[in-house]
């Protein structure tokens, strides 16, 4: 489904620019010492309105949440949150996921998060999937050894499709707790009663 433009959608994201890295490439291979406070960096690919990103920083205030988007009419919902929320330890990043290997050197983040990705149904997209082989490799650069990719869908086929890509790739797949954070989708779906799956790969 697209997204309604949001009205005023500039001046909306400037009032949130202090939560905002407009050029996170130039902090390649840099954020650990750009924000040597925090513990470790988690990576959020595509943060929608921020439901999720909001309560999974407010419970680990010790991590910087870097939540990338890369529709800006979801990501000003989500900055708004943030900012009114008071939360300091998130970061917004307006960047598609292709770009992975221009913003972030070999381990800087050490777990990542994927929910509710597009299911890209038909065969000859697959490998647009978030959970591809070639976004797996692109993770892997990321991702220290042992490093975590939480993944959450309500796709069956997708999720049936992604534990064999993971595996097949390498990664060790464990089970994700139950209680973690909701998105707005997974809340909208519990409440429908609908079957939500959930597994964290684990990097080789």
């Amino acid at each position: 489904m697209r997204m309604r433009k949001k009205p005023n959608l500039i001046p909306r994201m400037e009032r949130c620019a202090a939560v905002q890295i407009m050029e996170p490439e130039a902090l390649l291979g840099r954020w650990g010492e750009e924000f040597s406070s925090y513990r470790e960096i988690w990576l959020e690919l595509g943060c929608g309105k921020g439901r999720f990103t909001c309560e999974l920083a407010q419970r680990n205030p010790e991590v910087l949440l870097l939540a990338l988007e890369k529709v800006p009419d979801a990501m000003v919902v989500a900055m708004e949150r943030v900012t009114e929320q008071n939360i300091p330890n998130v970061r917004f990043l307006d960047r598609d996921a292709e770009l992975l290997p221009e913003i972030f050197a070999p381990g800087e983040i050490a777990r990542l998060f994927v929910n509710f990705p597009d299911p890209w149904p038909k065969k000859k997209q697959y490998k647009r999937r978030l959970t591809a082989p070639a976004f797996l490799e692109r993770y892997k650069a990321l991702l220290p050894e042992g490093g975590e990719l939480w993944f959450k869908t309500d796709n069956a086929d997708l999720f049936d499709w992604s534990l064999e890509t993971l595996k097949s790739c390498g990664w060790t797949l464990r089970p994700m707790p139950e209680g973690t954070p909701m998105t707005d989708y997974e809340a909208r779906f519990t409440a429908m009663g609908l079957p939500i799956h959930r597994i964290i790969g684990v990097r080789p």
